[in-house]
């Protein structure tokens, strides 16, 4: 497993993955510097990050290779379809895998995603519009939505 840091307008992130894909991609709060080397298997990850950050990505295409559940698997792939720019709510999200009562499983799973902003986690809010859970912090949240144009305010 090779690891790399980005230094993120946002905060420093740690990646982690292999010649097969992206494990993790996570803000971290300990001090460290950006990778001064980044891992040839990285490179493209951290690449596309740093065009997010820039506003010129909309999309990702590395390969993400998640560890989790069958069940958190089929969440965090469905969390992929949500547009950049947009917002679902995890009563749609759980619509949309055929468990309309799993709202809570569905808050669950979205909070153990291990790949921040790749699997766009930050973009499910609650049934009201309010912002709810980020592992990486409300402010995050925020601040990711808006860079998004999916808050206007």
């Amino acid at each position: 497993m090779m690891t790399a840091y980005y230094n993120s307008l946002i905060g420093l992130m740690k990646i982690t993955g292999t010649a097969a894909g992206i494990l993790t991609v996570g803000f971290i709060e300990e001090e460290s510097s950006e990778s001064e080397t980044v891992p040839d298997c990285l490179q493209p990850c951290v690449q596309q990050l740093d065009e997010y950050f820039q506003g010129t990505r909309t999309t990702f295409t590395v390969n993400l290779i998640p560890p989790g559940t069958e069940f958190q698997q089929r969440v965090w792939q469905q969390l992929q379809s949500i547009p950049h720019g947009d917002t679902t709510t995890y009563h749609q999200i759980a619509a949309a895998l055929g468990i309309p009562n799993g709202s809570q499983a569905v808050g669950r799973a979205n909070g153990a995603n291990p790949i921040a902003i790749l699997i766009p986690c930050h973009r499910v809010i609650g049934n009201t519009g309010k912002l709810t859970g980020y592992a990486g912090g409300l402010w995050r949240k925020e601040w990711l939505l808006r860079h998004e144009g999916a808050l206007m305010v």
